[in-house]
C-alpha cells in the first residue's frame, strides 16, 4: 500500500467507519463495536489494496468505500471470512443456522430465587468416555506384574473394605495387610506421580474457570456465586 492509500485509510476512512459502527452495525454473538471497527477497517484496507494494483484508486471515493464496508459488516461478511459453514462464523449466526449462547446463561429460576445456569444442565459428576479410557490404560499400567495376593488387595480395597475386612479376605494378617498397602501405594505413585490424587479430585479447567467468575461478580456485588 503506498502512502497516499494508506493517508485515505487513516485520514478519511477509518474515521467514518469508527463513527457509524457503533450506530448502525449489529454486533454477533460476543463481537464488540470495537472489534468491528477494526475488522471495517482492515476490509477496507484490502478494497484500496485491490483498486491501487488495478489503478483505479483515484476513480473511488473514501465515502464509497467506507459504505461498502458499513454494508458488508451488515451482511455478516468480516476481514477474516465469511463461511456459512462455520458454527461460530457471523454468517451462520445471523442467517439462524446457529446461536451462539454463554456457559452462565441462566435457563431456570426456581421458586426460592435459585438460578439454575446452563452449565449446570452440562455438567456431570461422572467421568466421560475419554477419562475412563486413560484411567483403565493406567491402572493397567499398575497392575502389571503384581501377584495373586497384591490383585486380590487391590479388589478389597476397591470394594471400599476396611483393612481388617482386607486381611480376612485376603487370608493374610494385618501387618500383611499394612505391607502390601505400602507396596501398592508406592507402585502407584510409581505409575502415575506424586500428584495423582491431586489430579483426580481436582474439577476440570473450565468449570474451574466458570465459578472463579462468579466469585469474583459475587463480591462485587453484582450476582451470588454459583457453588
Amino acid at each position: 500500500m503506498s502512502p497516499q492509500a494508506g493517508f485515505i485509510l487513516n485520514d478519511q476512512i477509518a474515521p467514518r467507519i469508527a463513527g457509524a459502527v457503533p450506530r448502525s452495525i449489529l454486533c454477533v454473538g460476543c463481537e464488540d463495536p470495537q472489534e468491528l471497527i477494526q475488522d471495517g477497517i482492515c476490509m477496507a484496507a484490502k478494497m484500496i489494496d485491490r483498486l491501487e494494483q488495478q489503478g483505479k484508486l483515484g476513480k473511488v471515493s473514501a465515502s464509497n468505500i467506507s459504505y461498502y464496508t458499513l454494508q458488508h459488516l451488515k451482511s455478516g461478511r468480516r476481514a477474516n471470512g465469511s463461511s456459512t459453514a462455520d458454527v461460530h462464523g457471523t454468517q451462520s449466526q445471523l442467517n439462524g443456522s446457529t446461536e451462539l449462547h454463554s456457559l452462565q446463561e441462566i435457563v431456570a429460576v426456581s421458586e426460592y430465587g435459585d438460578e439454575l445456569e446452563l452449565h449446570d444442565t452440562m455438567t456431570t459428576v461422572s467421568d466421560d468416555p475419554s477419562t475412563i479410557a486413560a484411567r483403565h490404560l493406567d491402572w493397567a499400567q499398575v497392575l502389571n506384574g503384581l501377584s495373586k495376593l497384591e490383585l486380590c488387595m487391590v479388589q478389597a480395597l476397591a470394594d471400599g473394605l476396611t483393612l481388617r475386612q482386607a486381611g480376612r479376605a485376603c487370608q493374610v494378617s494385618l501387618a500383611k495387610v499394612q505391607e502390601l498397602q505400602q507396596r501398592l501405594a508406592a507402585k502407584v505413585v510409581e505409575v502415575m506421580g506424586l500428584d495423582v490424587l491431586a489430579l483426580v479430585m481436582s474439577r476440570p479447567q473450565w468449570k474451574i474457570n466458570l465459578l472463579t467468575w462468579n466469585e469474583q461478580l459475587a463480591c462485587k456485588g453484582d450476582r451470588k456465586a454459583v457453588v
